[in-house]
């Protein structure tokens, strides 16, 4: 087992840079709380916070700049557009090189507003340049760290509301669900704190550890539960735990990662569920039974096929009691042989050790956290809305003829 690095110490491989920490949360005051903490741990620690609550009025955000020692910076910026994105490209990646560079044995801790998602930051970091170099040249993300608080969480991720309903919706046009951000902040990181300092244990923390655990179980889990900072900070900073070539959340299916773990039998009340199946979907079924499917839990995620429209990998995510489907490209069964090196090599090793002489890599990977919720019943559902034997036995010449609700919505041309 690897000693775990002391914050301010250098990474084994004496990667100078500054490390860059995530902090992530639908809890803002927890997440600011742990930012506290690890600047006590560590004085000379900058934390960068943005007030994102008037930009879907008139466009502008607040960033602010501490360290251990108080104020650094606080600024208002006027964004043309009013957005996310552009928040993210024109006004916070310049800021991280400048501290970076003016501030080099500083490590910084980015505070992201609940309607920030880490992973829209990760991948900015990865391709964008300022200054023509690009930003992973002046500082390297360390970790993604979600901080929840048992007090919202379980409302959070069981919410039916939009973030315009909190008005915290980043732009106009932002229709992201509460649930869906909470649950993508929790997926995407590399470790999740349970934010409970000063709180006794009880059953309702313990279901809640479980809870956080099958939603993300490659994540390092950890319960604040003392006051003490260096401990804690010990095991947030400098971590090395954020991997940028990881595979996505929605993609590790396709790569050959777990999508989710089994554990149908409920502990503290959470039963996760893993559902596969290679047949497809019929589309009529499918769409049909979406309520009773979402219904029945809090979070699901992964990859399936709907047998209309064979070449298209449809992505998979519900929360609230609502479902998301979207395109994650063409099955490689779908693909011309020369194309094929356009996909991950994990994922054409994952194709060939699971190909099937029928349908390919085609196949339906679906992962399911809830409460108290009868794991076989939720594929007993599942396996209703799969193609009968007669039906299979038609061949995809055919099923492309099924009255289709789901039609013009995936196309298969957005590759992995």
């Amino acid at each position: 087992m690897s000693q775990l690095a002391q914050p301010g110490a250098a990474p084994p491989h004496a990667d100078l840079r500054p490390a860059l920490t995530l902090l992530t949360g639908f809890a803002p005051e927890a997440t600011r709380a742990a930012a506290d903490l690890l600047t006590r741990a560590d004085p000379a620690l900058l934390v960068v916070e943005y007030d994102l609550a008037a930009l879907p009025v008139d466009g502008t955000v607040r960033r602010t700049v501490r360290d251990g020692r108080g104020p650094v910076e606080d600024e208002r910026t006027a964004l043309e557009h009013g957005c996310l994105s552009c928040t993210v490209r024109d006004d916070l990646l310049p800021a991280l090189v400048r501290l970076a560079r003016t501030r080099p044995a500083s490590d910084i801790a980015l505070v992201l507003p609940p309607n920030m998602e880490p992973e829209t930051v990760a991948a900015a970091c990865s391709w964008t340049h300022v200054d023509g170099a690009p930003v992973t040249e002046a500082l390297r993300i360390d970790s993604v760290v979600a901080v929840c608080d048992p007090a919202s969480l379980m409302e959070t991720l069981d919410s039916d509301q939009d973030l315009s309903d909190r008005g915290l919706h980043a732009a106009d046009d932002d229709t992201r669900s509460v649930a869906d951000t909470a649950a993508r902040q929790i997926e995407y990181a590399d470790t999740v704190v349970l934010w409970t300092p000063g709180r006794e244990p009880d059953f309702e923390q313990a279901r809640l550890a479980v809870l956080l655990q099958r939603l993300n179980p490659w994540a390092r889990h950890l319960v604040a539960d003392r006051d003490e900072p260096a401990p804690l900070a010990a095991h947030l900073r400098r971590s090395g735990r954020f991997d940028p070539d990881g595979p996505e959340p929605y993609g590790r299916g396709l790569e050959g990662y777990a999508v989710g773990c089994h554990e149908p039998e409920p502990d503290c009340g959470v039963v996760a569920a893993v559902y596969r199946a290679r047949r497809p979907f019929h589309p009529g079924r499918l769409h049909a039974a979406l309520p009773a499917i979402a219904g029945r839990t809090l979070r699901g995620r992964g990859h399936l096929w709907i047998a209309s429209q064979p070449d298209a990998i449809v992505a998979w995510e519900s929360s609230g009691g609502g479902v998301a489907m979207g395109d994650l490209g063409r099955w490689l069964a779908a693909t011309p042989d020369e194309e094929w090196e356009e996909s991950s090599p994990e994922r054409r090793v994952n194709a060939d050790l699971h190909w099937d002489p029928e349908f390919g890599d085609r196949e339906v990977q679906l992962a399911f956290v809830g409460l108290h919720f009868a794991a076989d019943e939720l594929a007993a559902v599942l396996d209703g809305c799969l193609l009968t034997d007669a039906e299979a036995a038609e061949g995809a010449d055919r099923w492309r003829e099924y009255d289709d609700p789901f039609d013009g919505c995936f196309d298969g041309r957005e590759g992995n």
